[in-house]
């Protein structure tokens, strides 16, 4: 009967250890939704872009993306960023798709201009860049000093 009562003790403690772990995680990580200003942008493509990724402005986390979708007349990516409430975004302001590092999270990079006039919500960022293509740059890179293989094909 002791050794049940002292197993009990045990197991007891260590769900609540987990569920204090999971409660940290959960308010950490910034996981649960909250209220936000949402925004609109296009992308000629969103590469590495997932729902949920970061929106920042000067590297401070201010939003998350919500939703990412085709706009199948004129075939770009349109992103929905939501945006914390206390921000507001100017008209001008520019978002532009950018990693951490070479191989880091992609992630939406606002840049608030210095217009006077607000974005409301549920506006269009107009002033957006598209992620670099690191493979074609690297391509080009590689084959851009190589012009023996262009030509006429004789080598000299």
């Amino acid at each position: 009967m002791n050794s049940n009562l002292v197993e009990s003790l045990i197991g007891a403690v260590v769900l609540a250890v987990a569920a204090a772990f999971l409660y940290l995680a959960y308010t950490t990580t910034d996981i649960g939704t909250r209220g936000g200003t949402e925004y609109i942008a296009r992308f000629e493509r969103v590469s590495g872009l997932a729902i949920g990724a970061d929106v920042r402005i000067a590297g401070i986390k201010v939003g998350s993306v919500t939703r990412t979708d085709l706009d199948t007349d004129n075939y770009q990516a349109v992103v929905s960023v939501s945006v914390r409430p206390d921000i507001p975004l100017p008209e001008d302001t520019t978002a532009s798709i950018t990693s951490d590092g070479l191989l880091g999270d992609a992630y939406v990079k606002l840049s608030p201009g210095g217009s006077p006039d607000m974005l409301p919500p549920g506006g269009e960022i107009e002033f957006t860049d598209s992620p670099t293509d690191l493979w074609s740059l690297i391509r080009k890179a590689v084959y851009s000093g190589d012009d023996s293989s262009a030509g006429d094909g004789k080598k000299e």
